[in-house]
């Protein structure tokens, strides 16, 4: 079976035409909904879709034998730096509704992730309620989490700081683990928000990693996106500080979970290589930015089960360990 940790939900165009409507009055006409059929979500899963080379989201994932998709809203569309904070708390509201309905729509296929409220104008405390909502009354196994609500307008708190620790409790208590995912990226920017995905997947690693959080949260499951930024990569740069403490900091990083959603074979080699197989979980962001068929060798460039196979030095029994086992006992399916 392969397992999926990485998805996004694929809607139909009416709930970003809610989301239009949202911003366009600002709340002024109140929450309303975006009135999406059955037939529309369907259509949304079973229509060829130009932005993913003109294949649909169910074709991409039988083709790359894709068992079961974890999905979470398409983080850029998340505007969680929109204000008032209703705006963002209606939209999520709204988008993780659509989610467990997919879910119920191909029973089997998709289990949730749910989106946040991740408005600065509110506590994280308040947050936590759409992610118990989600969890206890969805059935979803896991929730993303952006560590930069403001979009790159403003800067966050560190992930060590105390001002998240309300999500840590809830997410601890609850027993589902967070993705981290950074959302958008508002011009005027330096960076594209793909850029900006990495460069807050990598403050979020050394974070967390340089802080009390995983002392405090003994029980606290985060997978980082993307390979965890920038920082599996670079963790030669951090040894000597790591030494200097008395520890080494491949140790830190075996703290966290990273995903394989990276789209060159010798990065994910680096990647297990650098944490182990044990802490790496299988995810494509199938269908997204990586659909796209390489003119070189004619497979899709988010093929990712492609890239782990061709990893020669791999086991049977990791592979099976990185395309399921970790995700089935992380996410408890």
């Amino acid at each position: 079976m392969i397992i999926d940790v990485h998805g996004h939900v694929s809607a139909p165009s009416e709930l970003y035409a809610y989301k239009a409507g949202l911003l366009s009055h600002r709340g002024a006409h109140g929450r309303g909904g975006a009135g999406i059929s059955d037939d529309q979500l369907r259509a949304a899963l079973e229509a060829p879709n130009p932005s993913f080379g003109n294949q649909s989201h169910l074709a991409h994932l039988d083709e790359a034998g894709v068992d079961l998709q974890l999905i979470s809203p398409r983080p850029y569309q998340m505007m969680h730096s929109e204000s008032p904070a209703k705006l963002v708390e209606w939209f999520t509201a709204e988008t993780n509704d659509v989610i467990a309905r997919v879910c119920a729509l191909v029973p089997g296929r998709f289990r949730g992730i749910a989106g946040l409220p991740q408005s600065m104008e509110r506590s994280p405390a308040d947050w936590v309620a759409e992610l118990r909502r989600c969890v206890q009354e969805l059935g979803f196994v896991g929730a993303t989490f952006n560590p930069d609500p403001y979009e790159g307008t403003q800067q966050p708190p560190n992930l060590g700081d105390r001002f998240w620790y309300p999500v840590w409790e809830a997410l601890c208590e609850l027993d589902v683990p967070a993705l981290i995912h950074s959302a958008g990226c508002r011009a005027p920017a330096r960076e594209t928000y793909s850029l900006h995905f990495i460069q807050e997947e990598t403050l979020a690693v050394v974070g967390l990693l340089n802080s009390g959080v995983l002392t405090d949260f003994p029980d606290l499951k985060i997978i980082v996106s993307h390979g965890g930024g920038a920082i599996p990569y670079q963790r030669g740069r951090f040894q000597p500080g790591a030494i200097r403490g008395g520890g080494r900091f491949e140790d830190r990083l075996r703290r966290l979970y990273y995903d394989t959603c990276l789209y060159t074979q010798d990065s994910i080699e680096l990647l297990l290589r650098a944490v182990g197989v044990d802490r790496c979980l299988f995810g494509t962001e199938k269908p997204g930015t990586g659909s796209v068929r390489d003119p070189g060798t004619g497979r899709w460039i988010d093929d990712i089960h492609h890239l782990i196979t061709d990893i020669d030095w791999l086991t049977a029994g990791e592979r099976k360990q990185l395309m399921e086992t970790n995700a089935r006992e992380l996410f408890r399916l």
